[in-house]
């Protein structure tokens, strides 16, 4: 689980990924949406996607001619979570 939980820290690190999961997170949907609102070209966006895809953060689906991006909330929730835990954590003095 840490691999996964890290794998998705190293995708919000970017802040064009970033910005585009706020984007996801308004509403699933296709790139070529998202890249009217984006800075970057459409390579680097299916770049982007990609990352977060594998990372778990997202789906997508074909719809049609289309494919739908979706942002798995519960990913995210599992990502807070283990922040919680590692704030919460119970500290043990070092023995020698």
């Amino acid at each position: 689980m840490t691999k996964s939980i890290s794998e998705c820290f190293k995708v919000l690190s970017d802040p064009n990924r970033l910005e585009i999961i706020e984007l996801l997170l308004q509403g699933e949907t296709c790139g070529c949406t998202l890249i009217d609102k984006l800075s970057i070209s459409q390579p680097t966006l299916s770049y982007h996607l990609k990352n977060i895809t594998n990372c778990g953060l997202a789906t997508s689906k074909r719809d049609g001619n289309w494919i739908k991006h979706y942002i798995d909330r519960n990913k995210i929730d599992e990502m807070i979570q283990f922040l919680v835990s590692l704030r919460d954590m119970e500290v043990e003095e070092c023995k020698l």
